[in-house]
């Protein structure tokens, strides 16, 4: 087996463990794949063709892309693409870069306004395609990232689920590379050859995630599990230690009926 198999089959392996810690798929599942034209979204298009083949689950697939008309963007690459893929695919033209461009104060920073308007945009041809989750290529790093943002600029605990339904509750979102690590993708992609279509907005913005990603190679130089670390500490939360007064009162109501069956039994044990 070869290198390209190796690791083919180990982040296959990633989101097998994904999806049956966090019941990700379901059976009859039709999943809008969200593809970018990054190593991301191109490496989960492969491991989500892969487990439909392997699966017990029936799960249907549907490739979407946005064309968001941004300069330089190379026009049929991925249609080519899509169109040797064995999966029907859509590929949406909205001229959302010009509405960034004209809407946005000249030092601001593009990634929050035009992921609402491509959020939006998803959402809609998510329904009229009759899908009821949606997969993105967020990955582990990305999870990670996303922790340390909150707590450093926003006093907020609060990093990518696995899972997730949308405010409105007409779908779910799914992260199924939530436990892949980003240079594992990174060698994945070269190795497949993906034909990697760069993000003019965001992919040029030197901003906070990037210096985030810095800190946590700093980090790694010292720390060698650093990342391994900080993604199991999300899922290893101890509600009672923390200071938000809901998460303590659902630790303390869950850890009730606990107690009282103990105080219940404990004569019995002297």
């Amino acid at each position: 087996m070869g290198e390209l198999d190796r690791l083919r089959q180990r982040l296959l392996g990633k989101v097998k463990t994904a999806a049956k810690n966090y019941g990700i798929f379901e059976d009859g599942d039709h999943i809008l794949v969200c593809l970018s034209g990054g190593k991301d979204s191109y490496t989960l298009l492969d491991m989500l063709l892969e487990l439909q083949r392997v699966s017990p689950f029936e799960l249907k697939l549907t490739a979407f892309h946005l064309d968001q008309k941004q300069p330089g963007y190379p026009e049929g690459v991925l249609r080519a693409y899509l169109e040797e893929q064995p999966l029907p695919f859509e590929i949406c033209e909205e001229d959302t870069y010009s509405v960034v461009q004209e809407k946005l104060a000249p030092d601001a920073t593009p990634c929050s306004l035009c992921s609402r308007m491509r959020r939006g945009i998803i959402y809609r041809r998510a329904e009229a395609l009759g899908c009821n989750k949606i997969a993105l290529g967020h990955h582990r790093d990305d999870s990670i990232e996303t922790l340390l943002l909150n707590l450093f600029y926003s006093g907020r605990t609060q990093g990518m689920p696995a899972r997730f339904t949308t405010d409105d509750g007409r779908f779910q979102v799914i992260r199924p590379l939530i436990l892949a690590a980003e240079d594992e993708i990174a060698t994945y992609a070269a190795l497949r050859g993906f034909p990697i279509i760069p993000c003019n907005l965001c992919g040029s913005v030197e901003g906070k995630r990037k210096f985030v990603k810095r800190l946590l190679n700093d980090l790694e130089t010292t720390i060698p599990h650093v990342r391994h670390s900080l993604i199991a500490a999300m899922g290893n939360v101890k509600p009672s230690h923390l200071l938000d007064n809901d998460l303590r009162s659902l630790a303390e109501d869950a850890a009730a009926p606990v107690l009282a069956g103990a105080c219940a039994v404990e004569p019995e044990l002297f």
